[in-house]
């Protein structure tokens, strides 16, 4: 799959590991998920946002692989946070599963999520050309 990198000289470098356009040349398998949250299988919701940014890519990396996908064919991420504060520690997370070319990013600081203790969502978008 072709997917070209878009960062044009008139528009500010990106300020982290992502791009500002990607453009995906050829047609292929779309995958969308739905936001994970930082919980695991049996209901454990860790109180730190690292622990729970890695529950969220865990979990979207067990999604990319039963649609015979990983992280390398991602092309967007949408990440929420909860506090201003825990920002780099997200990054910091996010950072460790992106692969080549960078995806196309966006983190937004929100008011919360459906119960209290949730710090994070991710939501993810990949595509896969055919074989």
């Amino acid at each position: 799959m072709t997917r070209q990198p878009i960062n044009p000289p008139s528009v500010r470098k990106p300020f982290g590991q992502y791009n500002h356009g990607l453009l995906i040349a050829e047609p292929g398998a779309l995958l969308v998920t739905s936001g994970q949250l930082g919980i695991s299988p049996d209901d454990t919701i860790p109180a730190d946002i690292t622990a729970q940014a890695e529950l969220c890519f865990q979990a979207i990396g067990a999604i990319l692989a039963e649609a015979g996908m990983d992280f390398a064919d991602v092309i967007r991420i949408g990440g929420f946070v909860t506090k201003r504060e825990d920002f780099p520690a997200y990054m910091a997370v996010r950072d460790r599963y992106i692969r080549d070319p960078k995806p196309v990013s966006t983190l937004l600081i929100v008011n919360g999520f459906t119960r209290p203790e949730f710090l994070v969502e991710v939501e993810v978008t990949a595509v896969k050309t055919p074989m």
